[in-house]
């Protein structure tokens, strides 16, 4: 793609926590920034990592002394070369996405993460089914009673929204002798905001909002013609002549206008695999060490195309999120620099504690360290407390020290709490008075 995404306003909120927006600008912008950087517009055909070259499909071969693939993740999509079942990751598939749904009455949204989360909130003037294979909704962010603190916001009329977003946005120029959407090659990943700006509205006035079917996945999609020459048939006049159909393995069947698929993503290493050693980890991603750099000599990986394969911190994980993308293209960086200058480094302390600040459902969500318990097995306890439609707190505790927050609405607990977790004070006395409203936190521990 021509454009690239930048950081814009970026605002470090705390010792780890950083906020900032993703903006699309043509590439011109950045080189004439950075006078020693040239940008390419080619998709990589051929990397030799053993002789140090790079071949693009643009014809030209590049030696190079350091190599860092930032290349991303592509979505796993429920099931290729289907026209009525659609991924969403970059700026294209989200405008093929709004124009399809200005169409449509109903759509079955299949996934539990963030793009189906922020999707089925968005959505308005259209029947959203919308499957999960868990036992609530937004798994990977939250648990159950976050999940329920949220729900209402799914039956209530949106909130007007709170400010306009005045960011410059460009588009590809379908024409230009430069477009790739011909081939099927994938731009960047989406923005946190990337529905910002973009009216997604179907057709039908006053649509029944979403229904939410839990514990369940596709068994099958069907085209119209399939679904006519099956023997599902014989429910036709009960379901409706839609262009699709969906199965679920619960056994029901919905009719749709088409099926968005948001069911997580793969890192995108293919280019690179052929004829080359890398070591790849369990969820297909190049294994980097604590220096970014991948089992292939002078070849570092940053974003969701690597995975971490240094032993982390107790109160950190890595997941495929903005926030972690731009915190170890930083890193791979000074890396790359410290390798060439022979100095030493150490592992940045933005890995030390995992947080991300986002936003469901018109909430700010402020996630900290181990917020789902992850890895703790039994041994930990939960604290939470929960103001109906504006704010859910809950804090992890194992051994009376706090590892882990999850931060719903404006609850001016995130430098607090991030201070409690790397400080790791023991809190045992405290019991539930720790989240008494009537108790000003912030004072108590300052």
């Amino acid at each position: 793609s021509p454009l690239v995404k930048t950081v814009t306003n970026f605002k470090q909120v705390s010792k780890t926590l950083e906020e900032f927006d993703i903006e699309e600008q043509p590439s011109s912008v950045l080189e004439e920034k950075y006078p020693n950087l040239k940008v390419l517009q080619s998709a990589v055909k051929l990397l030799r990592a053993k002789e140090h070259l790079l071949q693009a499909e643009n014809g030209q071969t590049f030696h190079y002394k350091k190599l860092c693939i930032c290349s991303g993740a592509r979505p796993k999509l429920l099931t290729q070369d289907n026209p009525h079942v659609l991924g969403i990751r970059d700026t294209d598939s989200a405008q093929e996405f709004q124009k399809r749904l200005s169409k449509a009455k109903r759509i079955v949204v299949i996934g539990n993460g963030g793009i189906a989360l922020e999707l089925v909130y968005e959505v308005e003037g259209c029947e959203v089914i919308w499957a999960v294979k868990d036992k609530a909704i937004g798994n990977t962010f939250f648990d159950a009673g976050a999940a329920q603190f949220l729900i209402p916001s799914l039956e209530a009329d949106k909130k007007e929204r709170s400010l306009p977003c005045k960011r410059a946005r460009y588009t590809t120029d379908k024409t230009g002798a430069g477009h790739s959407g011909a081939s099927g090659e994938l731009g960047s990943a989406l923005g946190p905001d990337w529905h910002e700006g973009i009216e997604l509205r179907g057709t039908v006035q006053n649509s029944s909002g979403v229904h939410v079917e839990y514990e369940c996945e596709v068994d099958t999609i069907y085209t119209q013609q399939e679904f006519l020459q099956s023997q599902l048939n014989t429910k036709k006049s009960e379901l409706g002549l839609w262009p699709a159909y969906v199965q679920l393995t619960n056994g029901k069947i919905y009719g749709c206008d088409f099926v968005v698929s948001a069911t997580g993503v793969v890192p995108n290493t293919d280019p690179f695999l052929t004829g080359n050693n890398f070591e790849l980890a369990g969820d297909h991603g190049l294994r980097v060490g604590d220096h970014m750099r991948t089992s292939e000599q002078d070849v570092y990986a940053a974003g969701d195309v690597c995975t971490t394969g240094w032993e982390p911190s107790a109160l950190w994980q890595q997941m495929r999120l903005w926030t972690q993308a731009r915190q170890m293209g930083w890193y791979a960086a000074r890396c790359m620099a410290a390798d060439v200058l022979e100095e030493p480094i150490e592992l940045d302390f933005c890995f030390e504690l995992f947080s991300h600040i986002t936003k469901f459902f018109s909430y700010k969500v402020v996630l900290l360290g181990k917020f789902n318990a992850q890895g703790l097995g039994q041994d930990h306890e939960l604290l939470v407390r929960c103001t109906k439609g504006q704010e859910y707190v809950k804090v992890v505790l194992t051994g009376g020290r706090m590892v882990g927050a999850v931060l719903i609405g404006e609850t001016d607990l995130e430098e607090t709490f991030e201070n409690l977790i790397l400080n790791q004070m023991d809190l045992s006395r405290y019991g539930e008075e720790l989240l008494n409203p009537n108790i000003d936190i912030e004072d108590y521990f300052d």
